[in-house]
């Protein structure tokens, strides 16, 4: 087995968390939201470019899904542009984040949450 590429990551959540986490991956990382395949389970896929990256799909009621637990996930991380039109952007919609700079990799980072608490890293060269 040869592993050529990341594909995508999937998030599931009951239908009022999908509608909020759709709406902050939209207006506020960025992401496209686009065309998704019939399949069994209501959702969304939201893109980069011509590529599906996040999927959104709704838990059924019997799965009792949890969060903002803890669990061995820590974040996503995108590549991004305009480092400061991005900050400016969080402190107006009053998002949290906090910053980093790596000196040696020429690179910037800002981490946030999303509104279920899966965590985001942008990266700016």
């Amino acid at each position: 087995m040869a592993i050529l590429g990341f594909n995508h990551y999937n998030l599931r959540a009951e239908r009022s968390m999908m509608e909020l986490l759709k709406v902050f991956y939209r207006d506020v990382v960025g992401l496209s939201l686009g065309e998704r395949p019939k399949l069994s389970s209501f959702g969304y896929w939201l893109y980069i470019g011509n590529k599906d990256v996040l999927h959104l799909s709704e838990a059924k009621p019997e799965e009792g899904r949890q969060e903002n637990v803890a669990t061995t996930f820590d974040h996503v991380a995108f590549t991004a542009t305009d480092y400061a039109g991005t900050l400016a952007r969080l402190e107006q919609l009053g998002i949290e984040f906090r910053t980093r700079k790596i000196e040696s990799a020429g690179q910037k980072q800002i981490f946030f949450t999303d509104p279920a608490g899966n965590g985001i890293e942008l990266n700016f060269r």
